[in-house]
């Protein structure tokens, strides 16, 4: 999570350098997301509020795109979309790109998508019962909902240090685990997975190590070091084949380390739902 890109988003277009760890975060999710896709047999899918806390926008469903499935986004403010097309377009992939105000209202039609999902997006929709019935509607196998964890220490930081932002554009309560399951088994859909990811061996800072000890008055513990910018672009362009693999070298911490650490320390958490009767 990082809270300043609520007003810095445009940035991330100009200057790919997304940083350690929402480069590491990308590779994680990549992983999980196409398990899910080849575990049910998705062909097609939805990421709505396409608008998370991180990096570059719009590009948290490329993976599974390459990979030949077909990928729909949804966003609620239309010049990102601009930039979000122009991106896909550099990468020579199809998407299909959609406006919705409010997410009340989504422009697919029924039982149109096989895997529906958004990460650290939830707390933007209007009305989470009217969203999550629109998800129910348009998808037919799985839905998937990442959001921060909330006891997590770098969560907590963050939520400290922009407070008066989280206040005026979020809806902390939507992310809350108990509202999410809740809503989802009043509508007929079964939680069959719960658990910790992007859990890398260093707290959910939402920024550069350097400016975080900066902003703490903790700056002298740092040495000033030019860094290499980090972006997945690169990746999926096929410039940096190994990204994938760099990446990769920190997810010990995550495969070791057990549950009450991740309880306290992964910056994220995810739930995935199937249609009850899908089970039986």
């Amino acid at each position: 999570m990082a809270i300043p890109i609520i007003k810095n988003w445009k940035d991330y277009y100009i200057d790919h350098d997304e940083g350690l760890g929402s480069s590491y975060e990308r590779v994680v999710l990549n992983l999980k997301l196409l398990s899910l896709c080849q575990q049910h047999k998705v062909e097609s899918i939805l990421e709505a509020p396409t608008f998370g806390f991180t990096g570059i926008s719009g590009i948290n469903s490329i993976y599974p795109a390459q990979k030949g499935i077909t990928v729909n986004l949804i966003d609620h403010d239309k010049s990102r979309l601009d930039y979000i097309k122009r991106t896909w377009k550099e990468l020579d992939l199809d998407v299909n790109l959609l406006y919705s105000s409010e997410y009340n209202n989504l422009p697919l039609t029924d039982k149109s998508i096989d895997l529906s999902w958004n990460f650290s997006a939830l707390w933007f929709v209007q009305d989470l019962k009217k969203f999550f019935e629109e998800l129910s509607r348009i998808t037919k196998k799985v839905i998937v909902i990442c959001v921060p964890n909330r006891a997590g220490i770098g969560y907590l930081i963050q939520k400290y240090l922009g407070k008066k932002d989280m206040k005026k554009f979020l809806t902390e309560e939507y992310i809350f685990p108990k509202n999410i399951i809740e809503n989802m088994k009043d509508l007929g859909w079964q939680l069959i997975e719960k658990d910790f990811i992007d859990n890398p061996p260093w707290p959910d800072i939402g920024m550069h190590k350097e400016k975080f000890l900066k902003t703490i008055g903790l700056s002298f513990l740092v040495k000033e070091q030019k860094r290499e910018p980090l972006s997945i672009l690169n990746f999926y362009n096929g410039k940096e084949p190994d990204f994938q693999t760099k990446m990769l070298k920190y997810f010990w911490f995550e495969k070791k380390s057990p549950r009450i650490v991740k309880r306290f320390w992964s910056h994220h958490r995810y739930f995935i739902f199937i249609k009850s009767h899908e089970k039986e």
